[in-house]
């Protein structure tokens, strides 16, 4: 029998979770600062039930902490998951970093071009 440690089950809803780009953008709003789901809605272009299910998933990932002021229930962004899926990043940020040192030395190398117009100038 195959046991699924929780950590990783934990880090693939993660992953899960900030694909969706609805998501994403609640995440975004959120870290300007704590929102009532009316704020929540203004900032995305979809349905108040929409946002509510949304923010579920987000709180079922532990993305966001919810809490109860009166009828109102307010919302922060969580970002310490989200250090797993900046763990994972960083190995291609410096494969995408060597990439452009490596097109930044091709583009040293090149001479620079006559403009072709000499009446033109800056």
């Amino acid at each position: 029998m195959l046991m699924t440690m929780p950590r990783a089950a934990a880090v693939e809803s993660v992953f899960q979770t900030i694909a969706c780009p609805t998501r994403r953008a609640l995440l975004d709003s959120l870290a300007q600062g704590e929102k009532n789901v009316t704020e929540l809605v203004r900032s995305v272009a979809v349905s108040q039930s929409a946002v509510s299910q949304q923010l579920a998933i987000l709180k079922n990932a532990g993305l966001v902490r919810e809490r109860s002021e009166g009828r109102f229930r307010f919302y922060r962004l969580r970002a310490q998951p989200l250090a797993e899926v900046n763990t994972w990043l960083a190995r291609y940020r410096a494969h995408v970093e060597r990439q452009l040192d490596a097109l930044g030395r091709v583009l040293d190398a090149m001479p620079d071009e006559a403009d072709p117009d000499p009446k033109r100038r800056p």
